[in-house]
């Protein structure tokens, strides 16, 4: 059996030197710690903001991606505290892979640029995924010479850790700690951003509690609980639904979200993915002002970015409940498609309304297809002494689980919305049939 000793779990007992962080929290500051936190690609996560448009109906929301990184390392020095004392865990990862893990968990956003999200969600093919990104900017440069002069590591085994494309064991039970239903990424950005946007949602899970159920699952490839922390993955799920539901999904966020998205898609020719991913939040505002100018992404652009905030008005709104033909005819439609729904549409009610109706500023919203809430996690039970325990899937043993990551999110939080630039907005709500419209020119794929 291998010993987990590394210097950040030691600075994590003694507290001898540390950085503070909200709500009163200190990430322990080694030497390697400190030195991969004063590279210029870590400070820049210091400009770029964790939740972006967010802060637009949240205004306290204005944390970094830095501070959350801080939060994520902290976590990660708590999850082998806890698991370092599992047979199984501590038989295969050793401190190299501790390390590594430790290391993986403060640069595991190091790709993020700014406004990165909605803009990545929209599938364009010459736009590259943030974590994509991950292995070349710790591979060379200051961020690398760190890594090989003070952590002793090989990069490509830290971005195999954060990309999920480890093979090891020990690598796939690491990756499920930074990226699984229960892991370092989402327990902080759940209880920060809650903190930030100044709602409780996020912050109502036994923090504690689920920490010390933390275990391997059945094969021991992965991260899982004991039956003492079933509550406590429960409470974790809702506050995962509760924020998508009241600050993720927000009407206004997503009006602000189709905004940016439709002028990313007007400026689309003249992008240039290698210098859009090298921005900060300050030089995303001032680039995507200056190339708007004088175009139909202008206004949009001002809307977000501006002196002003202006953005669109929702419409209607039909979730998979009220209204499941429309939600069922436009959920999951790619973005390209979305667009041209909106084009078609907002020709319709131009000769409707006898004025004109921008296919710029009107926006359909449509959910991806992808579960957001989704929450596959096994959980330990004691079983018979002579059988050894019995292992259950969490979505069986609680009815919550299963109605809140399937029923309530996808049908009736992940909804279908019309936005309209505010001038028209009253005019087009006053439509009688506008969903029979809708419906029409979602079926028309011309």
């Amino acid at each position: 059996m291998t010993t987990v000793c590394i210097p950040e779990l030691e600075a994590l007992d003694s507290m001898a030197s540390g950085i503070r962080l909200p709500p009163g929290d200190t990430a322990p500051l080694t030497p390697r710690v400190r030195a991969l936190l004063d590279t210029a690609a870590m400070r820049r996560l210091g400009r770029i903001s964790q939740l972006g448009l967010v802060a637009l109906v949240y205004p306290g929301a204005v944390h970094s991606r830095l501070e959350h990184s801080l939060g994520v390392y902290r976590l990660a020095i708590e999850f082998l505290k806890r698991l370092r004392n599992e047979p199984r865990f501590a038989a295969c990862v050793g401190s190299d892979d501790a390390s590594a893990f430790v290391a993986a968990a403060l640069v595991h956003d190091i790709g993020h640029w700014a406004f990165c999200h909605p803009i990545e969600d929209m599938g364009l093919a010459e736009i590259p995924r943030h974590e994509s990104l991950v292995l070349e900017l710790i591979s060379s440069g200051p961020v690398g010479d760190v890594l090989a002069a003070d952590w002793r590591l090989d990069p490509g085994r830290i971005a195999a850790l954060i990309t999920g494309t480890a093979t090891d064991d020990a690598g796939r039970i690491l990756h499920s700690l930074l990226s699984g239903p229960i892991d370092v990424d989402k327990m902080d950005y759940l209880s920060r951003d809650s903190l930030h946007a100044g709602v409780p949602y996020g912050r109502n899970f036994d923090q504690p509690r689920l920490l010390a159920s933390l275990c391997l699952d059945e094969r021991g490839q992965g991260l899982a609980i004991t039956e003492k922390g079933r509550t406590a993955a429960e409470l974790m799920v809702f506050a995962r639904y509760v924020m998508f539901s009241e600050v993720y999904w927000h009407h206004a966020v997503r009006a602000a979200t189709g905004m940016l998205q439709r002028a990313i898609w007007i400026l689309r020719d003249g992008l240039d993915p290698r210098a859009l991913v090298q921005l900060d939040d300050a030089g995303f505002a001032a680039w995507i002002t200056t190339t708007a100018a004088g175009t139909t992404a202008e206004p949009l652009v001002a809307g977000l970015f501006g002196a002003t905030r202006r953005l669109v008005k929702r419409v209607a709104t039909f979730d998979a409940v009220r209204r499941p033909d429309v939600h069922a005819a436009l959920a999951g439609r790619t973005y390209e498609e979305m667009v041209g729904v909106s084009t078609r549409l907002a020709a319709v009610l131009s000769r409707r309304l006898g004025r004109a109706v921008a296919a710029e500023t009107l926006l359909v919203d449509a959910p991806p297809a992808e579960r957001e809430v989704e929450f596959r996690l096994e959980v330990r039970e004691p079983g018979r002494p002579a059988a050894g325990p019995d292992w259950r899937r969490l979505e069986d043993l609680s009815p919550v689980v299963r109605s809140l990551a399937h029923q309530q999110f996808d049908d009736l939080v992940k909804r279908v919305r019309i936005f309209a630039d505010p001038d028209t907005a009253a005019a087009i709500s006053a439509v009688d049939d506008l969903e029979h419209l809708l419906l029409e020119v979602a079926g028309d794929r011309g």
